[in-house]
């Protein structure tokens, strides 16, 4: 099997694209990226190394670069509210997050939508997997967004 990185790079775009509108972004591919990134990073720190990889297998090949980027086994963090996560993911971010995520509303709303686009590469019985090991203060993250 011969690797395609330019039929990756094309599905890559077209998701950025798409995740860009669907996030409301104004085509603002480049701050969706750092948003997606952060997400991604703040769910594979809370959830166990098995269900990160459980999640992973169900994504797509440029999903999956983005996931494990700068992965290490021991970096689990204990987040115990939507305010602590939405801290890890603005630490992920860096220094930009001043900009990409302005509130905590808005941020909350970011993560929602990125579990709403992501349904489309990942099972509701993965999902649900991963809503048993969030802390119960974030469980409402997928079940609000899973039944559809």
């Amino acid at each position: 099997m011969g690797l395609n990185f330019n039929q990756y790079a094309k599905e890559a775009n077209s998701f950025l694209k798409d995740y860009t509108k669907q996030m409301s972004l104004n085509d603002d591919v480049e701050k969706a990226g750092r948003i997606l990134s952060s997400v991604l990073h703040g769910l594979r720190a809370i959830i166990s190394t098995e269900e990160s990889l459980q999640f992973m297998a169900q994504l797509p090949m440029f999903l999956k670069a983005v996931y494990v980027n700068g992965w290490t086994l021991k970096e689990k963090r204990r987040v115990k509210s939507m305010v602590d996560f939405i801290d890890l993911i603005r630490k992920y971010d860096g220094k930009t997050s001043i900009h990409d995520f302005e509130s905590d509303e808005k941020a909350e709303n970011y993560i929602k939508t990125t579990f709403i686009v992501l349904r489309k590469y990942v099972s509701l019985g993965e999902l649900e997997d991963i809503r048993n090991e969030m802390p119960k203060d974030l469980k409402f993250i997928i079940y609000q967004n899973i039944m559809f």
